[in-house]
């Protein structure tokens, strides 16, 4: 079940536990470990073992990219037809100038504020996500990422 606690920029950020402090490090750590063995003693079992521990790396961060990616496509679909009710036509219009890390960023943002950060995003006034995350004021949560 999703925290129901509050957000901000500064705690938005989201680590799942069994991604971050189990798989990763693990799978890192066995990679390294079959790796120092390959080359100490280069015969064919240490050798597989390496690779396949590479393999293994491998699939586990591909399949953290391919969650995230589909993740971003429900966002920019999402923002997209939240842009469209909240923009005024004008703005509306331009919906697909904005790039799916801006949408990433701009879905904080509170629907009373959105039409002016857009317009704001539109204009070039923000290099980075992190920017216009910044930028927002009324902060509305996201409990439900990957």
């Amino acid at each position: 079940m999703p925290s129901e606690k509050s957000q901000s920029f500064e705690s938005h950020a989201r680590y799942l536990p069994m991604f971050h402090f189990v798989a990763s490090p693990i799978t890192l750590l066995y990679f390294v470990y079959a790796t120092v063995q390959a080359v100490k003693t280069p015969d064919r079992a240490h050798i597989v073992g390496a690779i396949w521990a590479f393999g293994i790396v491998a699939a586990v961060f591909a399949s953290r990219v391919m969650a995230i990616t589909v993740q971003n496509r429900v966002i920019r679909l999402e923002m997209r037809l939240r842009l469209k009710e909240v923009l005024p036509p004008g703005l509306a219009a331009r919906i697909r100038e904005l790039t799916v890390r801006q949408l990433i960023a701009l879905r904080f943002a509170g629907d009373a504020e959105m039409p002016a950060l857009v317009e704001r995003v539109l204009k070039g006034e923000f290099a980075t996500p992190k920017e216009i995350k910044r930028a927002v004021k009324d902060w509305q949560p996201d409990h439900l990422r990957a």
